[in-house]
């Protein structure tokens, strides 16, 4: 299912039914290498993504393309790290699977590493990309909304989202994009395009209430930034 702007930033409403008890519900942070701030910038308590930022973000809803097992709820991409919501259905089993354990820690580890893989390749792809075509050396990463728009109809944002809900999300306030992504580019071109740091965090949902909260804490992160424990402060974590 692809990004939708009314849907994944909604507040938070009940799971009707939802049996929490089954650990299916898992709230998971990831953070950049170093806590560098790769992403984008906040503003006016608003998360600015970069180009960087919107792969992040794009991959992360692309999930649920490629796994028919997961469901992304309440999610966000902030300068250093991003924050999730994802649910792992459980299917029931073919006779031949009925009895046989399977982790639902291993599920969410194999989604996070194919999540980090992606990123990771398409963000260094986009970097190469610009270095090759980019004669003058300077490097053009989504400058504004036009030029945005047209590299969508060209077809040259194919990791992203298509123009449709693209433009939908911009017109919406919900998705903006920074200026220009180049000085970040050369700080990962100095990580080894090492975007992620190797571990990550999860916690398990087990009740309505734990899930309110979480929902609600993702939603308003961007307007408290400032105060974001894995905010560097002076350079310092």
């Amino acid at each position: 299912m692809s990004y939708n702007p009314q849907k994944h930033h909604r507040q938070s409403i009940r799971l009707k039914g939802y049996d929490y008890a089954q650990a299916g519900l898992y709230f998971i942070t990831l953070c950049c290498q170093d806590r560098a701030s790769l992403f984008g910038h906040i503003e006016n308590g608003k998360m600015i993504l970069n180009s960087f930022g919107e792969i992040a973000l794009a991959e992360w809803y692309h999930t649920e393309q490629v796994r028919d097992n997961c469901v992304i709820h309440e999610s966000v991409v902030m300068p250093n790290h991003m924050h999730g919501i994802i649910e792992i259905t459980h299917k029931k089993g073919t006779e031949d699977e009925i009895g046989k354990f399977q982790s639902p820690s291993q599920t969410i580890g194999s989604i996070i590493r194919g999540y980090k893989i992606a990123t990771i390749k398409k963000i260094k792809d986009l970097i190469l990309e610009n270095n090759i075509n980019n004669s003058s050396g300077e490097s053009k990463f989504a400058p504004n909304k036009g030029e945005l728009d047209s590299a969508s109809n060209k077809g040259e944002l194919d990791f992203a989202l298509n123009k449709g809900e693209l433009k939908f999300a911009l017109s919406t306030g919900e998705l903006q994009f920074a200026p220009t992504t180049a000085p970040t580019a050369e700080i990962i071109k100095s990580l080894n395009f090492k975007i992620w740091q190797r571990n990550y965090w999860e916690h398990i949902i087990r009740n309505e209430n734990a899930y309110h909260r979480i929902s609600n804490y993702i939603i308003n992160n961007p307007q408290k930034w400032e105060n974001d424990k894995l905010k560097k402060q002076n350079g310092k974590l």
